[in-house]
């Protein structure tokens, strides 16, 4: 059975798996030392300036997928916005119900946050990204347009 909880500097081990799973999936070749990494995680999710906050699946004691989010201010009005920056479940686990329990997580979280409205992307060529988002009922925007920076000035 899938349990959708917040996930916690315990799960730090896992979540590198996870990550580098789908760091895999996205076409990364190498990853950076196993150190480095943990840290990483840890101060993104809970150091002192947390830049997201992540909800884990799991299936009994195993991380089988996880969904990271942050709230953006302001959206509609001032409300706030939940936007979901990555949303991955383990390939091994993929088609089984682990995406839609942590779509429905996220909805009660922005739901219990007040938020006006829940955000993603995906990229163009993940069809089947596209593919389970439309399933959930969910049809693309094309009202706003993407913008990367890839290299700081």
């Amino acid at each position: 059975m899938i349990v959708v909880r917040p996930a916690a500097a315990d799960d730090i081990d896992q979540l590198l798996m996870l990550t580098e799973e789908m760091d895999r999936f996205y076409g990364g070749t190498s990853v950076e030392p196993i150190e480095q990494r943990r840290q990483q995680v840890h101060d993104a999710l809970f150091g002192d300036l947390p830049a997201a906050q992540m909800s884990l699946a799991c299936d009994g004691e195993t991380a089988v997928g996880f969904a990271s989010y942050s709230f953006l201010w302001p959206a509609v009005g001032l409300t706030r916005s939940l936007y979901l920056k990555e949303l991955y479940v383990s390939q091994a686990q993929q088609r089984q119900g682990v995406g839609r329990a942590l779509m429905e997580s996220l909805l009660e979280i922005a739901r219990k946050n007040d938020c006006s409205r829940v955000e993603w992307t995906t990229d163009a060529s993940n069809s089947a990204a596209q593919v389970f988002y439309e399933a959930c009922g969910v049809e693309p925007s094309s009202s706003k347009l993407f913008y990367r920076l890839e290299q700081l000035p």
